[in-house]
């Protein structure tokens, strides 16, 4: 059985990586990103202020520009695999990983001692804090919605198979959520999975089917997609 439609809708470079392991596994892959990253301008602070570097996004590690260098020599802490790679790639030695949840890895940070840390993020993060430490957050990054809308398409083409849109944050399912209601696309011609639970919630109710992936990972998010066609 061919399998449906898949809709990626994260900004690049993500969006490349995920298409990239969706090929393999035999998907019929549509890479339209609904966002663009791009980098905001930023102060960088004296690093002997801090204990850690705190990361909670990839993108940011991408985007902080050349002042990233200047805290080479701290620990850093990642939210999850693909930010620790970034990391490890822009020269970091001393890198520990969470496992996808910003509450998470400000956890594990405190329970190594962590005291001070600077945290580097993107304009749209969620608020999150631990009463151990003390956070000093820089906004690096910033995702921009865009006009893209090659998922249309798929999405007309055969009602018989409801193609799958992946969603990997919960702006991107609240803002695909509304370009489908505006541009009168039924939500019921759509299957989505989404990162995580809360990303599933900010879609809203009204699809063809949903489901969360177990880990906040593309592994697992590719096997919920999977799930949806059994």
């Amino acid at each position: 059985m061919t399998p449906p439609p898949l809709l990626i809708l994260r900004p690049e470079p993500g969006a490349s990586q995920t298409a990239a392991r969706a090929a393999e596994q035999g998907w019929q892959v549509i890479v339209a990103p609904i966002f663009r990253i791009e980098p905001v301008a930023w102060d960088a602070p004296d690093p002997d202020s801090y204990d850690a570097l705190i990361v909670t996004s990839a993108n940011a590690v991408r985007q902080a520009g050349k002042a990233l260098a200047t805290y080479r020599r701290l620990p850093a802490f990642a939210v999850g695999g693909a930010t620790a790679a970034a990391l490890r790639d822009a020269g970091f030695a001393d890198v520990r990983s969470g496992r996808g949840n910003a509450m998470a890895i400000l956890a594990l940070a405190a329970d190594a001692g962590i005291r001070r840390a600077l945290h580097l993020a993107g304009a749209d993060l969620s608020d999150a804090d631990h009463p151990a430490i003390l956070l000093d957050r820089r906004i690096v990054y910033r995702s921009v919605a865009i006009g893209e809308d090659g998922w249309r398409e798929a999405i007309l083409r055969d009602p018989s198979q409801p193609p799958i849109a992946l969603l990997h944050s919960a702006r991107a399912a609240r803002h695909f959520a509304a370009l489908c209601d505006r541009g009168s696309i039924a939500r019921g011609a759509i299957r989505i999975a989404a990162l995580a639970p809360a990303i599933l919630a900010a879609a809203g109710d009204g699809w063809h089917a949903a489901i969360a992936a177990h880990t906040p990972d593309d592994i697992a998010l590719l096997a919920a997609a999977a799930r949806l066609c059994q």
